[in-house]
């Protein structure tokens, strides 16, 4: 049952007093491997983040998550979360998982969770149902009001700073402070940042190209150009794959922590310094940018340098590194990468 956002505390109180009478939900695996304490005993963690700081009191045996990807850090931890978000981008099957997502819970012998359909926002009393003991949202849009009703639910795990702006090692190791498990979130870090380094190996020729990452752009209206800011994952993990967010974008992003931003197409010839252009538009929004009489002229789009993710396959994902995604995908996406720039050098 979906409900409205102002109906969603009533019913949270509804649904817990529900699940105290004995409500019938799987059971995440053991966080045992995680605590505060060299002895293994669990010691209260206090958790900082942009709505205050979230302290866990007892060890958390049930863990959900909500909005895109926090899923990955407790699967790739060991843990199995008793809920977590559909999955509608990325999604190779429709199954609401992603194929990273359930090869880690075939690893873990362990059945799919509870999927959260969050195509309207968060879903409280789904979320209530699995009467989770930590509810993980290191990375997410929480308003201040999806984080205090969620609060009402369990102990919330939010983003550190700005709503879809943390970085994915931030990410990571946010969500990991949550399960008592900080110090292997930065082994996982570490592990990471690894593969990437054996990743870019390869790919010497990358070092030092510029990039943005272009979306939301109505075709059918080129006056304005939309793009993911400076402060975003997606444009800051460029620079992990040995590029560069392009000195105009940087700025244009200003000072903002916004994820997004917006020109004015008259401002265009600012953007000569892109090599690379990144997208989510599809072939319709090159298309367009190719037919553009200014758009046309910019040096990415003259160089037909355009990575064009698709957002109804895995790859479309490959942008904004999860911890599962991440290892999955990276060489895919440094070879369109390393493709695009190609052009730029010809």
């Amino acid at each position: 049952m979906r409900m409205s956002r102002l109906a969603a505390p009533a019913a949270v109180t509804l649904a817990l007093t529900l699940a105290a009478c004995g409500t019938d939900t799987p059971s995440s695996s053991d966080a045992a491997s995680g605590s505060g304490s060299a002895s293994g005993e669990w010691e209260p963690v206090t958790v900082e983040h942009a709505f205050g700081s979230t302290t866990i009191e007892e060890k958390p045996e049930r863990v959900a998550t909500v909005d895109f990807a926090n899923q990955e850090v407790p699967l790739a931890l060991g843990i199995v979360p008793v809920g977590m978000s559909k999955m509608t981008w990325g999604d190779d099957d429709g199954d609401g998982v992603q194929p990273w997502t359930a090869e880690k819970l075939e690893e873990l012998g362990a059945e799919t969770p509870v999927l959260f359909d969050e195509t309207d926002g968060i879903d409280f009393e789904a979320v209530s149902s699995t009467e989770p003991d930590v509810i993980l949202a290191g990375y997410s849009g929480l308003s201040k009001e999806d984080y205090e009703t969620l609060s009402k639910i369990a102990p919330v795990v939010a983003y550190p700073d700005a709503p879809w702006a943390t970085p994915w090692r931030d990410s990571i190791v946010q969500n990991a402070k949550g399960l008592g498990m900080e110090a292997e979130g930065e082994e996982l870090v570490a592990d990471l940042e690894g593969q990437i380094e054996e990743t870019l190996a390869e790919h010497p020729d990358l070092e030092g190209t510029t990039a943005m990452f272009m979306t939301h752009v109505d075709t059918s209206d080129l006056s304005e150009i939309n793009f993911y800011s400076a402060a975003d994952t997606r444009s800051q993990y460029v620079e992990d794959l040995g590029m560069e967010i392009a000195p105009s974008v940087v700025k244009a992003s200003g000072k903002s922590r916004d994820f997004s931003g917006s020109m004015s197409a008259e401002r265009a010839d600012e953007l000569a310094d892109v090599d690379v252009i990144i997208t989510y538009g599809g072939d319709e929004l090159i298309s367009a940018l190719e037919g553009d009489p200014v758009l046309s002229k910019l040096p990415a789009v003259k160089n037909k340098a355009i990575v064009n993710l698709d957002g109804t396959k895995p790859i479309g994902t490959a942008a904004n590194p999860t911890a599962l995604s991440l290892p999955a995908l990276i060489g895919d996406y440094v070879t369109l990468l390393d493709d695009a720039a190609a052009y730029t050098k010809k």
